[in-house]
C-alpha cells in the first residue's frame, strides 16, 4: 500500500458514502468548483486540496482499482463506495501524512521551494568563492528576493551556507515520518546539479506520484516548522518573507462579491451579470465558505439553521436530499448556505 491509497482510503471515510468517488479526484487536483470547495471544508479535507495535480483521471482509476483488489474498499452505488472491516482496519493502523496542508499552501509551495534551491545554491559556491555558475532558478522574482536578503541580512554571506544547513538538519531531525533525501537529492550546490524529480524518484524507486506527494510533505514540513518558531531559523525564515495570501473566492464570485456589497440583491446580480441565479447562490455558498464574518440570516431564518444542522446531526448526514425530505419547506440553497457557514463544526 502507497500513502496515496492511504488517503483515498481517508477521504472515503469522511465523504461517508455520501459523494462520488471522483469527488475526491477533484479535491485531489484542486479544481475550484463550488462543490469540490464546499467537499473540502464540509468534509474536513482541506489538507489534501489540490496536492496532486499531476494526478490523471486514468491514474485516479488505476489507484482505486488496486483497493478494491485488496478488499480495502465495497461498492454500495453508482460510483459511492465505503470502507470494509479491512479497510478501516488499515486506515487505524497506517496515519496521515504528518504535515501537509494544501488548502493553506497551494499558492507558496512551489515559491519556497525555488527560493531555497537558489538559496542552497548561491551559499554553496560563495563558501567556494565561486562567482560564474548558472542559477539553477529563472524565475526573476526570486532572484530579486534573493538579491535583498543578500542585501539585508547581519549574516557574514561565508557563513550562510554553514547556518542553512545546520536549521535543515536541525527541522528534518525533529519530522517525523520525513525522508530528506525526497529534498535533498534535488538540491545544487557548488560544482553540483541536483537531480530532477523523475531522476529522484527513480532513485528512491517509488513512482512519479509518489514522490511529488514526498516532495510536497517535505516543503510543507518545512514551511510548518519555520512558522512555529521562526526566530530558530534566523536563515530559513527568510523563505517565508512576503507570501502571497491565498484568494479563497474565485474570480467571477469576488465580482458577485463586490456588487453584495453595493447592495444589489441577488436577481439584481444575476441581471447584471447575464448569469443564473443557481450560479450567483454558488457564489454565496463559497462566501459562507471562506468570509467569516458574512452572515446568512438574510437568507436563512436563524431558527431553520438550527433546525437543519439538528438534523444533519441527527441523521448523521451532510446529504442535501436526506436533510430537504425531512425540512420540505427549505430550499436545496438555504441547506448548502447552512452546511456550508457551520456544518464542519459539528463534525470536527
Amino acid at each position: 500500500m502507497c500513502e496515496i491509497e492511504n488517503i483515498l482510503l481517508y477521504c472515503l471515510k469522511q465523504l461517508n458514502g455520501e459523494r462520488t468517488i471522483y469527488s475526491i479526484y477533484h479535491l485531489l487536483n484542486g479544481k475550484k468548483s463550488s462543490q469540490t470547495l464546499q467537499d473540502a471544508h464540509l468534509y474536513s479535507l482541506k489538507r489534501y486540496f489540490r496536492i496532486l495535480e499531476p494526478l490523471t483521471r486514468e491514474s485516479f482509476d488505476q489507484i482505486f482499482n488496486s483497493l478494491l483488489d485488496k478488499n480495502m474498499v465495497e461498492a454500495f452505488g453508482d460510483q459511492r463506495f465505503k470502507l470494509t472491516p479491512r479497510g478501516q482496519a488499515y486506515l487505524l493502523q497506517h496515519p496521515q501524512p504528518s504535515y501537509i496542508n494544501g488548502w493553506k499552501y497551494q499558492l507558496n509551495t512551489l515559491l519556497v521551494w525555488e527560493r531555497l534551491s537558489l538559496l542552497v545554491q548561491v551559499a554553496s559556491n560563495i563558501i567556494s568563492k565561486e562567482t560564474k555558475y548558472i542559477p539553477i532558478q529563472k524565475n526573476t522574482e526570486v532572484h530579486n528576493w534573493l538579491k535583498d536578503l543578500l542585501k539585508s541580512t547581519t549574516i557574514p554571506k561565508q557563513d550562510l551556507g554553514e547556518i542553512l544547513y545546520s536549521e535543515l538538519v536541525d527541522i528534518f531531525e525533529q519530522a517525523k515520518d520525513i525522508n530528506p533525501s525526497v529534498l535533498v537529492f534535488r538540491l545544487t550546490g557548488y560544482q553540483q546539479i541536483g537531480l530532477t524529480s523523475m531522476q529522484t524518484a527513480k532513485m528512491l524507486n517509488i513512482d512519479s506520484l509518489q514522490y511529488h506527494l514526498a516532495f510536497t510533505n517535505n516543503l510543507h514540513c518545512l514551511i510548518q516548522f519555520i512558522e512555529k518558531n521562526p526566530a530558530r531559523y534566523q536563515v530559513l525564515s527568510s523563505l517565508l518573507a512576503n507570501f502571497e495570501q491565498k484568494d479563497s473566492l474565485t474570480l467571477s464570485s469576488r465580482k458577485t462579491w463586490e456588487l453584495l456589497n453595493q447592495g444589489f440583491s441577488l436577481e439584481e446580480i444575476a441581471s447584471i451579470r447575464h448569469l443564473k441565479i443557481s450560479t450567483i447562490e454558488d457564489h454565496l455558498v463559497e462566501f459562507a465558505l471562506n468570509i467569516k464574518d458574512f452572515s446568512i440570516n438574510s437568507y436563512v431564518e436563524e431558527g431553520t439553521q438550527q433546525k437543519i444542522l439538528e438534523i444533519s446531526r441527527q441523521e448523521a448526514t451532510r446529504q442535501l436530499k436526506v436533510i430537504r425530505n425531512i425540512l420540505k419547506e427549505t430550499s436545496y440553497f438555504q441547506i448548502r448556505l447552512v452546511l456550508a457557514k457551520y456544518g464542519d463544526r459539528q463534525w470536527n
